[in-house]
């Protein structure tokens, strides 16, 4: 797995790295099913073997919504999902009555190779939108997976949902709960077409802990929040974002509602989904370096404004990608935030030293700060008047090879 290191998300001490597998209980597969012209794998399968699984599940909040998302909402029961099937190299997005026929064929396709009822299987798609999706092969994929399924099969799952990613977002934990160990693993492809409202993103995670439906949602949606809706790439939001957390039970470990087990698993999954995100916005398809910005004061819908400004700022983001501290850009970008309010008191922090006090810019030792900046990870701090609110993003910066990958990406 692409080791992982970040100042911003540090594993709790109840958790300890392994080198890859699934939780207990699940077994997974990633086979070629002809949808990418690369000839790359392109067709993942997902199962559980406990047939008392539970599981929750949170999606795109675009007004336009892919097919595969369109059923997931309507045809699954979504808190006891036992299989997920998945495809990249075509997004099924904008295609109509005949994507939602084709997003049924890869449940009920999925549903025989699990053994399960359609309703229990979850269906994802990445990839080109507008293109209709070439089911021959699909269906012979989905079938071709059920041979290789594998409790080791986390690293073929992941290589076949994955786009533009330059490496793997996955991993494989062992977390020691007050009751008892249990194992979380994740598998998750995100580079591009990612926006702070969620992102361009799949994201699957896998825990052998029993959980009650109304836990396993509380603990995904919480995640969530603080991590595939911290992220920006490109401010662009995807038709297809999926994140799912099933838990198959298979340890034996009970973690009850309010209970220490739950603070700790919660802190396990937090930590595995921040990473995750962070290695998106690293990708960036191309990016060089990240950014962190972290608002202060204000209200809730101000700092939350202010940050994705500051975070989708192509001056700022052609900053980080030079290692140029020019904080006018994130100046320039908080004003756009908030127009009217002017003159804004904010107070501006680059890597720890402060640049614009009350919103006035204040001597500093410019060689020190080009020096800290120029490193893979920048972090900015914008305070605002009055107090209680905060919010962070994580960013990517704008690269050549960025434009290059989305110049290209259809050709």
């Amino acid at each position: 797995m692409t080791p992982f290191s970040s100042r911003w998300v540090e594993p709790p001490a109840s958790v300890a790295e392994r080198s890859g597998g699934l939780a207990a209980g699940f077994r997974a597969a990633g086979v070629v099913a002809g949808i990418k012209p690369s000839g790359d794998p392109d067709l993942a399968l997902l199962v559980s073997s406990e047939p008392d699984t539970v599981s929750a599940a949170r999606f795109t909040r675009s007004g336009v919504l892919a097919a595969p998302v369109l059923l997931c909402r309507s045809r699954c029961r979504l808190d006891a999902l036992r299989a997920v099937v998945v495809n990249s190299g075509n997004a099924n997005a904008a295609t109509g009555n005949r994507g939602l026929e084709d997003a049924a064929r890869m449940q009920g396709a999925g549903a025989m190779a699990a053994g399960v009822h359609e309703e229990r299987v979850a269906v994802a798609s990445t990839g080109v939108i507008g293109v209709a999706m070439p089911m021959d092969g699909m269906m012979r994929g989905i079938l071709a997976a059920r041979g290789e399924l594998d409790v080791d099969g986390d690293a073929a799952f992941w290589r076949a949902i994955a786009t533009t990613d330059a490496f793997e977002k996955r991993l494989s934990l062992d977390v020691a709960l007050p009751s008892g160990t249990v194992r979380v693993s994740a598998q998750a492809k995100g580079a591009g077409m990612i926006a702070p409202a969620f992102a361009t993103m799949l994201c699957f995670v896998q825990t052998d802990a029993v959980l009650a439906p109304g836990t396993a949602d509380l603990l995904l949606g919480v995640c969530v929040k603080r991590s595939f809706d911290r992220i920006s790439v490109d401010g662009q939001l995807s038709t297809n974002d999926t994140a799912l957390l099933m838990a198959s039970g298979a340890s034996g470990v009970v973690v009850e509602p309010e209970s220490d087990d739950e603070l700790v698993l919660g802190e396990a999954l937090d930590y595995a989904l921040r990473r995750l995100a962070v290695q998106m916005v690293r990708d960036g398809e191309g990016a060089a370096r990240v950014g962190r910005v972290h608002v202060t004061g204000g209200e809730d819908a101000t700092v939350e404004r202010v940050a994705r400004a500051v975070a989708d700022s192509p001056l700022v983001k052609a900053a980080l990608h030079g290692g140029d501290p020019n904080w006018g850009r994130v100046v320039q970008a908080v004003g756009a935030a908030l127009p009217g309010a002017s003159p804004l008191p904010l107070d501006v922090h680059i890597e720890g030293v402060r640049v614009c006090a009350a919103g006035v810019g204040v001597p500093h030792d410019a060689a020190a700060l080009a020096a800290a900046v120029a490193g893979e990870e920048v972090e900015y701090t914008i305070g605002l008047p009055g107090d209680g609110a905060e919010t962070e993003v994580f960013f990517s910066d704008l690269s050549h090879e960025y434009v290059r990958v989305n110049a290209e990406y259809t050709t």
